[in-house]
């Protein structure tokens, strides 16, 4: 923030927690991120985040804070200085501003991120951040709802959800490591194309780095690892079949490297993986949303590429009560005035979403699911839900995400009855789990007029 900006929280001095309450957010809100996994999820860790209930405290923490401290943000005294944001207007204040004075480019992110995309966009600053933030959006074809090349994407995820669940087999099983087999050939290939469809090779590589990442500056660089991953990289977008994502790479300036922005690309497809047993498991638990879904998926052409706005409200109200990036940070470049207070460059700002989409900032019932709350044009990221991010820092594949899962959706619904097997089922009868382990989650599958479906009717 500018000096003669007036901040849109008043004229105050920033809280500063005390000891205990600093203690308080390591250990309920910023070590569960860390322990589950910033880069790469940690399953085990995963599983007893969801078993303890790790969100739900962590969500209570810091309505207790704000309670106790007013809108913050709130100064912690650790070794580097950070502000946790309290406020949802405060995020959206943080996140306009983005990457000046507020830049993506923290130094735990540079350090994680550099293990396998040195040059992403997301931790470049200056002149060369805004030249691969153009590479990004122009490839990935930011604020269209349908890519130019949706007629081959739609094709790619219908093809592999046909060969996750065939339609000749009346009942089925479903669960995690199927479903991430199938969807990393999904992502392969739309992102190179077909002949990418079983390079498991490449998605190990991207695998071992990122789980070094989860370390950042804690890890030394893994610089052999790295060169191969990247070489490999480049072999296969340099490859790369007309229609894919990587064909779509404009031609850029010196020092931009678009080839090097795919590797994000490839670690946040993942996060969408995990994001689709979350829906189906919500969907199967909450009729009425599943026969909205059902309607909407059968009611055109299914080869046709189509928006699909009610299954992108539900995957958008899935990342709501479960986001899968937990801790947003911004790091001033710049000294910048928040009232009375000056804060100085280098401070970290951390936006814990959980409780900020469950704030109450969403709407009535933020602990249930309510895919309507997306529709009718409501923009709310204004609020604080952010699920993408926002402002100039906002994801640039929100478009290309949510076809991709709303497309998968439709290719599974339709003639299916799902239900869930494991043990969290999440339903319309009380509040929704803070935590959902994605890994954890089982489905039968059954196709209408099959029999019973395994483990009873």
């Amino acid at each position: 923030m500018r000096p003669e900006d007036t901040p849109p929280t008043g004229d105050r001095a920033l809280p500063r927690a005390g000891a205990a309450d600093a203690l308080r957010v390591a250990a309920y809100v910023l070590l569960p991120s860390v322990v589950c996994g910033p880069v790469l999820r940690r399953r085990r860790a995963m599983a007893a985040a969801e078993r303890l209930g790790w969100d739900r405290t962590g969500i209570g923490a810091v309505r207790r804070l704000r309670s106790r401290y007013g809108d913050g943000p709130l100064l912690l005294p650790f070794g580097r200085r950070a502000a946790l944001v309290l406020a949802p207007r405060d995020a959206v204040d943080v996140l306009d501003r983005t990457p000046d004075p507020f830049s993506p480019a923290s130094r735990e992110k540079r350090a994680a991120l550099a293990q396998f995309q040195p040059h992403g966009s997301l931790i470049s600053r200056g002149a060369v951040r805004e030249d691969r933030r153009r590479v990004n959006e122009d490839a990935l074809d930011s604020g269209q709802p349908l890519h130019r090349g949706a007629g081959r994407l739609v094709r790619v995820v219908r093809e592999e959800a046909g060969e996750l669940l065939p339609d000749g087999g009346p009942v089925a099983e479903l669960a995690w490591p199927e479903l991430e087999k199938s969807w990393w050939r999904t992502v392969r290939r739309v992102v190179f194309g077909d002949a990418a469809r079983d390079d498991d090779l490449l998605t190990e590589r991207l695998a071992r780095l990122r789980a070094a990442a989860n370390w950042s500056y804690l890890m030394p660089q893994h610089r052999l690892r790295r060169a191969r991953f990247l070489a490999h990289l480049r072999e296969r977008t340099a490859g790369a079949e007309p229609g894919s994502l990587a064909a779509a790479l404009p031609p850029a300036a010196p020092g931009t490297d678009p080839w090097g922005q795919v590797g994000h690309w490839l670690f946040a497809f993942d996060a969408v993986g995990m994001t689709l047993p979350r829906t189906l498991a919500l969907l199967a638990g909450h009729p009425e949303a599943l026969r909205r879904a059902t309607e909407e998926a059968t009611a055109g052409d299914p080869v046709r590429p189509r928006e699909l706005p009610y299954l992108r409200a539900c995957v958008r109200e899935t990342l709501r009560l479960w986001p899968t990036t937990p801790l947003l940070l911004r790091e001033t470049v710049t000294a910048t005035h928040r009232g009375a207070t000056t804060v100085p460059a280098g401070t970290t700002f951390v936006l814990y979403t959980p409780y900020l989409h469950r704030s109450g900032a969403a709407g009535a019932e933020p602990d249930r699911f309510v895919p309507e709350r997306w529709l009718g044009g409501r923009d709310l990221a204004r609020l604080g839900v952010v699920p993408f991010s926002a402002g100039p820092g906002r994801c640039p594949g929100e478009d290309v995400v949510l076809l991709l899962a709303a497309t998968w959706l439709a290719a599974v619904l339709p003639g299916r009855m799902f239900r869930v097997t494991s043990r969290t089922r999440p339903g319309p009868d009380g509040p929704l789990p803070a935590g959902l382990d994605p890994f954890a989650l089982r489905f039968s599958v059954l196709r209408p007029g099959a029999g019973p479906a395994p483990g009873g009717g």
